[in-house]
């Protein structure tokens, strides 16, 4: 079989999830997957809307509209609770203030991007860039506020930006679940056996990382946004969990309600089938 493509972004949770896999992909002689893209979420997005790889890390907003090609997979998930996306500006600023005005997003198809429009659906000038950008532009006064995501959470204050609302929390309040940031998603017509195996991988790399926590961090350091060891054990530590091992019948619940309310404010499309790989 002709090696699976694989997909996943820099930050350290993903990496720490995959370090295993890709140790061993590499001293497979017939690798089950080839060398993975390593990619922003928002560009690994986009090219799932044409099913550019078999396997990839996608935001839940993104597998709402491609639920007809990709399927989720019960590991290597990033949901929890106190790690959402954050609002944050400039001193002064407030939410009341935002009407009318910029509001930067890491990517139209993120879960980040959604959640805003659910919270302030009367703030439409949403200005698209990549999440290291964006406090550098509320920064420079480009925009009026940002939606961050990532290390940014643990860094933002550093510079000087106030917290004007953290969504994860609202959405926690709202609906008393977890917040579904991303998923680990497989193109349906690879097919049962192979998704099945697909999963036992992803779960298997994931547990080999919870057992040996230091092995992969030269890895995991070398694609990470913010290198102090601090930022990125925080990192690991508030989107990797339980939900990434298996979703289970909550998570499975949190994805489920994020994507009805996706569609109920207009943004994703209607889809009856089965969501999850293993349906």
């Amino acid at each position: 079989m002709k090696p699976l493509t694989l997909g996943f972004s820099p930050c350290p949770n993903d990496t720490f999830i995959f370090y295993s896999l890709v140790e061993d992909a590499a001293a497979e002689k017939t690798p089950f997957f080839a060398p993975p893209c390593l990619e922003d979420v928002e560009t690994l997005n986009r090219w799932a809307l044409s099913s550019r790889l078999d396997v990839t890390k996608l935001s839940f907003h993104a597998v709402g509209h491609l639920l007809d090609r990709y399927c989720i997979l019960q590991s290597g998930s990033a949901l929890g609770r106190g790690c959402g996306p954050l609002l944050v500006g400039a001193p002064g600023m407030s939410v009341q203030d935002l009407a009318g005005r910029g509001i930067a997003i890491p990517g139209i198809y993120t879960t980040a991007a959604l959640l805003f429009r659910m919270f302030r659906p009367e703030c439409t000038e949403l200005v698209e860039m990549r999440f290291e950008q964006i406090m550098p532009a509320v920064l420079r006064g480009e925009v009026a506020a940002g939606v961050i995501i990532h290390e940014s959470r643990f860094t933002y204050q550093r510079l000087g930006l106030c917290c004007l609302q953290d969504l994860g929390q609202w959405w926690e309040g709202t609906t008393g679940l977890p917040i579904p940031l991303g998923c680990i998603a497989a193109r349906r017509e690879l097919g049962g056996k192979t998704i099945k195996e697909i999963d036992r991988r992803i779960r298997e790399s994931l547990d080999d990382s919870y057992a040996h926590p230091g092995k992969g961090m030269d890895y995991i350091r070398h694609y990470a946004q913010e290198t102090e060891e601090e930022i990125i054990m925080n990192h690991i530590g508030l989107y990797v969990n339980d939900f990434s091992l298996d979703l289970g019948t909550e998570g499975r619940l949190a994805v489920q309600t994020f994507l009805a309310r996706g569609r109920e404010v207009g943004v994703l499309p209607d889809f009856s089938g089965s969501i999850f790989c293993n349906d």
